[in-house]
């Protein structure tokens, strides 16, 4: 199992580049990108949009067959000005090339990749294989440039330029943030304090990534913090990839569990009775101590919290908090 390698910090005027490595840019998407790259600007940063995410550029639901988002990707991670890499969408599209990628460049020149949705196939696969503690966190068209600017009910704090801050910390800061701000109102679903290091992202997906050679190995889930969100599917569906880490032992080896804001997940085909997700996770976890921390403000509803895995962070669903107690980057 490969140590932690955190990537290298971001200074003020360094090269982001905004990558297409799942789906095309939609027409209609095209001033939320714009948005999404102000924002990354106003954070201090210079940014390069790759050419995959021209609006020219699809094939079926991904911007490009496997072997050239493979190379765009590997071509960002070999380049030494680009010193991040921001995915503009996520989709259907990365365990395609998982197989494709450029291991050693990520080892050579570890860099933060960002992302969330479908992407955490690849931060995941990264994770097992490099230990690089990439960061699942909002994308820069429909985060950056689309949930961060949403308009919220009426006394709803603009939490725009708490996140900017949150983001240009993490990425150029070599301190913990510590505590991370609850943009909405968590719920303590099991009491209980822990703390160890983060693993997680789509549910879905990283079931389906256990199924692959780029699967994290066991004892990469010893005493870690799962933190994991779901969207489009029944709370059967989830309950069924709840069931399927409980028997492969990730729920025995967690020390807590985080859950995102659902979005999109109903109680279809439960008859008459209408369980919640809290319920549905409190049925697979059973009588384990396991502290779960549910509603915390990450997932497709958005805006999301950034999550760096593999770097260490305490849970205290009793107290309804979420810390950060490792830099997610180093100086070079």
């Amino acid at each position: 199992m490969p140590d932690l390698l955190r990537p290298r910090a971001l200074a003020p005027g360094d090269l982001v580049a905004v990558a297409a490595p799942a789906g095309p840019l939609e027409a209609e998407a095209v001033p939320l990108l714009d948005r999404g790259v102000a924002t990354l600007e106003a954070m201090g940063f210079r940014v390069r949009r790759s050419t995959l995410t021209a609006v020219d550029r699809r094939r079926w639901w991904a911007s490009a067959p496997p072997v050239e988002q493979a190379g765009e990707l590997n071509g960002l991670l070999r380049d030494p000005e680009v010193r991040a890499i921001v995915a503009h969408t996520g989709g259907q599209a990365t365990v395609g090339y998982l197989d494709l990628l450029d291991l050693d460049a990520v080892r050579a020149d570890p860099k933060p990749i960002l992302g969330c949705s479908d992407l955490s196939l690849l931060l995941l696969a990264l994770h097992a294989r490099t230990g690089l503690a990439g960061i699942h966190a909002d994308m820069a068209t429909y985060g950056l440039g689309g949930s961060w600017h949403r308009p919220g009910p009426a006394g709803h704090r603009d939490h725009r330029a708490e996140l900017t801050g949150t983001y240009a910390r993490l990425l150029t800061g070599t301190e913990p943030l510590g505590a991370l701000t609850a943009l909405s109102p968590w719920e303590c679903w099991r009491p209980g304090r822990a703390s160890g290091p983060l693993v997680g992202g789509l549910l879905g997906r990283l079931v389906t990534l256990q199924a692959t050679p780029f699967a994290l190995p066991p004892e990469r889930f010893d005493g870690a913090v799962l933190f994991w969100e779901e969207v489009d599917r029944p709370l059967s569906g989830v309950w069924h990839d709840l069931q399927a880490l409980r028997l492969s032992g990730v729920l025995d080896r967690v020390a807590a569990m985080v859950v995102g804001v659902p979005h999109q997940v109903p109680a279809a085909g439960c008859g008459d009775s209408r369980p919640t997700l809290r319920d549905v996770v409190l049925d697979v976890v059973g009588d384990r101590e396991l502290p779960v921390l549910g509603g915390v403000d990450f997932g497709h509803a958005g805006p999301n919290l950034p999550l760096p895995l593999g770097i260490r962070a305490t849970v205290d669903a009793t107290a309804r908090t979420l810390a950060l107690d490792e830099p997610a980057v180093v100086r070079a």
